[in-house]
């Protein structure tokens, strides 16, 4: 066998070899089962704000969100999150395949504080904040910065429709609304890691 066939068989099986979390335990994530492992109130959990992020290693965009759902659907492990029509994620969102959810310490506020106060289109957001973005195995965006990644591969995308409001408090929430209607997206997780 010649040397540089030697070299591309050699590289190609290394290629092969590396197992998905690889990338992201060079970032100093451990891989984690969420059915098993997630110690975080799922009520509280969303509350507290955490990061979206969507897009490939073309371009991405990330934005705060404070509503999301954790559980099962459809005899998956499903996460659940909400993002108005005019949020510039929501593009980048609805050409994917998979979104990321992370986690910030509390120290780190000021990237949650930041992302959900400016918008993706006057600017990279990550580069102002001096954030890392690094990439799964599937091409999903992520910080390096997070203490949790959850990287969800989409399952079912709709925006909510005003007919089927049963309540007041989602007709009063969108009637002085700006950024329209919400849109659900929901995920299966397929993978997860933690620092």
């Amino acid at each position: 066998m010649k040397k540089s066939s030697f070299i591309t068989v050699l590289m190609a099986m290394m290629t092969m070899a590396v197992t998905p979390s690889f990338a992201q335990e060079e970032q100093g994530f451990k891989k984690f089962n969420v059915r098993g492992d997630f110690t975080e109130n799922g009520f509280q959990w969303f509350h507290d704000a955490e990061l979206l992020a969507a897009g490939d290693k073309e371009k991405s965009n990330a934005m705060t969100i404070g509503w999301g759902g954790i559980g099962t659907l459809w005899g998956r492990t499903a996460l659940t999150v909400y993002v108005a029509e005019k949020r510039y994620t929501k593009e980048f969102l609805d050409k994917a395949e998979y979104f990321t959810v992370m986690a910030f310490d509390v120290e780190q506020s000021k990237v949650l504080n930041y992302m959900g106060t400016k918008s993706g289109r006057d600017g990279d957001k990550a580069q102002a904040l001096g954030l890392h973005t690094a990439y799964t195995v599937n091409g999903t965006p992520y910080y390096t910065e997070a203490s949790m990644v959850i990287e969800c591969k989409i399952m079912y995308a709709a925006p909510f429709d005003p007919q089927y409001f049963k309540s007041d408090i989602p007709k009063r929430m969108y009637a002085n609304f700006p950024a329209g209607i919400h849109s659900m997206y929901i995920g299966e997780v397929v993978n997860a890691w933690k620092k």
